[in-house]
């Protein structure tokens, strides 16, 4: 499933520059993910890296995005493919 950032968010950036497809960005308080572009990493590293790297622990599966692993090396086969 795609991952959600929660609101114990403190904005600081660790997260954004972590992310291999671009899913991470500024919201209107806190840093939101976009779940369209979430694979949890799959395609790029063994683990997500925005939630290796927050200090807070604010980065959760998101419960309305539910994917199996299947459908996110789907997600990533078809970003990829985009950006060709």
């Amino acid at each position: 499933m795609a991952l959600l950032i929660n609101n114990k968010c403190i904005n600081c950036d660790a997260c954004v520059d972590e992310c291999p497809n671009s899913a991470i960005f500024m919201g209107k308080k806190i840093y939101q993910i976009d779940p369209d572009k979430c694979t949890e990493c799959v395609g790029h590293y063994d683990n997500p890296t925005c939630v290796i790297v927050c200090p807070i622990n604010c980065i959760k599966p998101d419960p309305r995005h539910r994917e199996s692993l299947d459908q996110l090396a789907q997600k990533y086969i078809k970003l990829v493919d985009n950006v060709d």
